[in-house]
């Protein structure tokens, strides 16, 4: 399977970057689109230092479970 080009941040048109209510306004986190209604149908994550940078799309499903693994760690749920 050929590989595919990673998308850089401001190529991806449709998406509306926001970043956690955690972050204070820094500019050392990540940011996050949901382009879920656009040709990638993904979850989109990029460096808040680097807006113009490439883009990391992962699949709905994998950003659910990766979520759901970093609450279970901050709230060192079972």
């Amino acid at each position: 399977m050929p590989r595919q080009r990673t998308p850089h941040a401001p190529e991806l048109d449709a998406a509306a970057w926001f970043k956690s209510s955690y972050s204070a306004g820094e500019q050392a986190c990540v940011e996050v689109a949901d382009i879920r209604g656009t040709l990638y149908s993904a979850i989109a994550v990029r460096d808040s230092k680097n807006p113009d940078g490439p883009a990391l799309l992962i699949t709905p499903e994998a950003f659910a479970r990766f979520t759901q693994d970093a609450a279970q760690v901050r709230y060192n749920t079972p």
